[in-house]
């Protein structure tokens, strides 16, 4: 189950290519993100362009809108019982995988990038995994987005995690071509020690 709440930019307002105020579930630290329409075209990723897959890819996907810089936050508390609880983390026993989506328009690198970064009760750093930015020659020169992973062990002590989605604007221009979509965070119980 994805502990994220929007993460693929499916609810709230949106749909074209004006930055938005507000994104649900998240917080919106630095800039103003659009949630653009796959069917804006323009230059705009598309159903045609490589990205998620049919079961993935909804309407919608996160960009930097015309911000240099857009930073979206989302603090999400571990949960306390069960098998990815406090005690099965405490004991090494839960991994945690991140992915999402991530990549760009044309030969442009202008760029998102994906962070998670793992807390303890006090919120003292604990762990950190980032993904991305894809660039331009791993897009092959093209827009698209390609998916990004990582997986590790929750470190022991974890709290909540800090998810970031920060959008880079890289060259001149006004809009902040940077796009993200199907961002996920899932917890899943491992056997003995992780």
């Amino acid at each position: 189950m994805n502990l994220l709440v929007n993460g693929d930019a499916e609810r709230g307002p949106g749909g074209g290519v004006e930055p938005v105020t507000d994104v649900q579930g998240w917080v919106v630290r630095e800039g103003a993100p659009a949630l653009i329409g796959y069917d804006v075209g323009n230059g705009y990723p598309t159903p045609a362009d490589p990205g998620p897959g049919p079961a993935q890819r909804g309407s919608r996907f996160f960009s930097g809108g015309n911000s240099p810089r857009t930073a979206l936050v989302q603090d999400v508390p571990l949960p306390v019982a069960g098998r990815v609880g406090r005690g099965a983390v405490d004991a090494g026993r839960v991994r945690y995988a991140v992915s999402g989506w991530l990549g760009g328009y044309a030969t442009q690198e202008d760029g998102a990038r994906l962070s998670v970064e793992f807390r303890d009760g006090r919120g003292t750093p604990v762990a950190l995994s980032v993904l991305g930015p894809v660039t331009a020659a791993e897009r092959g020169g093209r827009t698209a987005l390609v998916e990004r992973t990582a997986e590790a062990a929750v470190p022991p002590g974890a709290r909540s995690a800090r998810v970031l989605l920060v959008f880079t604007r890289t060259g001149s221009g006004v809009s902040n071509d940077g796009y993200a979509d199907a961002i996920s965070l899932t917890l899943t119980a491992s056997e003995g020690r992780a």
